[in-house]
């Protein structure tokens, strides 16, 4: 086996890894009805199961490193494939982006630690706000500015073939949009599900079952 197949099943790994490990951060997270941020739902969700919620914070944290890996393999994919800026440019953004967007799960043990020492977690999820807010949004629009990039340099050099393309695209579209939508069924389940639809073809692409020649 060569060693730009055995890159190419590397990066296709990575690639399809990195959805499935945020559905399952995401699917873990206790449900929070209502406009987000609900402090009193987040008080209850901690006060009923603290060890899940730490763990769930966890997976989140990891599932973003996860993602940052896989736009990482996807850039060397595209600039093998002949994108010189456009993949490069984006995935700093998406690294800031999601360094942004792992610190929340860090945040989010204060309820936690407000619940093990008998103090009100709905207050100190409360008292996040004037930081948490900010730094999600921050987030957000940096990925967003990241992906799409990314999402231009795959429209033009990611081999995918027209319909396939357009599905990566869009999914990539509604991701990012999920991170600004203030409800818990987009932030958790419209996210995941979009990666996974934006991620697995490329992923399939990747190894090389279905690539269209490298441009001249």
């Amino acid at each position: 086996m060569s060693t730009n197949s055995n890159a190419d099943q590397a990066r296709a790994v990575v690639v399809a890894i990195a959805p499935i490990a945020l559905l399952v951060a995401m699917l873990s997270h206790p449900y929070l009805p209502g406009r987000l941020p609900d402090h009193a739902a987040v008080a209850e969700a901690v006060a009923d199961g603290t060890t899940r919620w730490a763990l769930t914070h966890l997976a989140a944290a990891v599932a973003s490193g996860a993602l940052v890996l896989a736009f990482i393999a996807i850039r060397g994919y595209l600039r093998e494939r002949g994108d010189q800026s456009l993949s490069a440019v984006g995935l700093g953004f998406v690294v800031m982006g999601s360094l942004s967007y792992a610190v929340l799960p860090g945040m989010e043990f204060t309820p936690l630690a407000a619940v093990e020492i008998g103090a009100d977690p709905a207050a100190a999820q409360a008292a996040l706000d004037d930081w948490f807010v900010p730094v999600l949004f921050i987030g957000a629009l940096l990925y967003a500015i990241g992906v799409g990039l990314v999402a231009a340099a795959i429209r033009r050099h990611g081999g995918l073939g027209s319909t396939l393309t357009m599905v990566v695209v869009v999914a990539l579209i509604v991701m990012v949009a999920s991170r600004f939508a203030p409800f818990s069924a987009a932030q958790f389940y419209v996210q995941s599900a979009a990666a996974l639809i934006a991620f697995l073809p490329l992923a399939w692409v990747i190894k090389g079952k279905q690539q269209a020649p490298l441009p001249a």
